[in-house]
């Protein structure tokens, strides 16, 4: 009897264990299940993404383009001894301002006056030898006139010895001209007005036109009342500039203070090295405030002459492949393919298949892919 209700305790016992544990079970299946469907609860009123997009538009783009340019005299020259000799006596210094014909230099060569006066006496000897030898002519063919007086023979070699004299007297002319023209080149003048910015030389020095004295010039001459200023504007923005346009510039010397120029020669050839175009521009400078050598900084206005489609530069992806940007099509993504102009400030003009009114998203990517999904829209105002 002991032993039978004893056996009953332990199947008891063992049965209320079961069902303990059959009881956690179900109440951790029901808490699982609760969960998921928490989960999914959260991802269906997860927050929808906005896109930001714009309408397309017709607009002109309105910069300023600024690179460096460099004021250059209008006319500059060295200038050289033309003969051999000696510096006499210098008539300007640096800094001297000269007009056209001015006298800068004078110079001596004792040898030039030697050859002068020898060519002068062979001038004088042959002019006399020609005066007799036309003499002698003109009597012959006064005479030959009265028929058998002079014979036919001895008025030719009268004649041929005229024309031989007067050949030897325009050689002779013409070697006392070349002689008084060296002479000349002694007395150094200023080929144009302008102002002396350097001076190589001192009283006595010897110059010359090669060799020793001639590995600098006398002076370097300089027309400083209109200068040029010279920019090499890149490819690019070549189309920009034509004849006539007006720029301004700035330089260090005078900061805060504007100065204006007018484009007069444009080279018309692109540098093979920099890929640019050489243009110059006139600038009066009567008060000689500026001075060659001066680093100017030039600002180009980049106007448009024709409207085009403006976005901003966040709208155009260039991408490995190809340049675009995403169209909004009943709520569908659209990726059209655009040529890309000039931008500033942000914007860019796009070329391509696109109207006036589209719907562009101004933040595009390449994740955008065709076809996807763009309800959700913001435009810009």
């Amino acid at each position: 009897m002991y032993h039978l209700c004893k056996n009953s305790m332990n199947n008891t016992k063992t049965l209320a264990i079961t069902l303990v544990c059959g009881l956690q079970a179900v109440m951790l299946l029901s808490s699982c299940g609760h969960s998921e469907g928490k989960a999914e609860n959260t991802d269906a009123t997860k927050e929808v993404i906005t896109v930001a997009a714009t309408t397309l538009h017709k607009g002109k783009l309105a910069s300023t383009l600024q690179i460096p340019g460099e004021l250059v005299a209008f006319q500059q020259v060295d200038i050289y001894a033309k003969v051999s000799s000696f510096v006499k006596k210098l008539h300007v210094d640096v800094g001297s301002e000269v007009s056209t014909g001015q006298l800068l230099a004078t110079m001596e060569a004792p040898e030039i006056t030697s050859q002068l006066s020898g060519a002068e006496s062979r001038l004088k000897s042959q002019e006399a030898v020609y005066l007799a030898s036309k003499a002698n002519y003109d009597r012959l063919h006064e005479t030959s006139l009265t028929p058998g007086t002079v014979s036919k023979n001895d008025l030719d070699i009268a004649q041929a010895r005229m024309k031989s004299d007067a050949a030897q007297l325009e050689s002779a002319k013409a070697a006392y001209k070349e002689i008084t023209d060296n002479r000349n080149y002694l007395e150094i003048r200023a080929p144009f007005s302008g102002i002396v910015s350097a001076r190589n030389v001192s009283a006595g020095a010897y110059v010359g036109p090669t060799g020793k004295g001639s590995e600098f010039p006398l002076f370097t001459l300089q027309e400083q009342k209109k200068l040029r200023l010279v920019i090499s504007v890149p490819e690019a923005y070549t189309s920009y500039l034509t004849n006539n346009s007006e720029v301004g510039f700035t330089v260090k010397a005078y900061a805060g203070q504007n100065f204006t120029a007018k484009v007069n020669r444009l080279s018309g050839v692109m540098d093979t090295r920099l890929r640019s175009q050489r243009i110059e521009m006139d600038v009066p400078n009567n008060d000689k405030k500026l001075m060659p050598g001066m680093i100017a900084e030039v600002k180009i206005p980049l106007n448009t002459a024709d409207s085009a489609f403006i976005l901003p530069k966040t709208a155009v992806v260039n991408s490995t492949v190809n340049v675009f940007v995403v169209r909004v099509t009943n709520g569908k993504a659209e990726r059209v393919l655009v040529q890309a102009g000039h931008d500033a400030d942000g914007k860019i003009e796009v070329y391509g298949n696109l109207n006036a009114g589209d719907t562009i998203v101004t933040v595009a990517s390449e994740e955008i892919r065709d076809g996807a999904d763009m309800k959700h829209i913001k435009l810009d105002k």
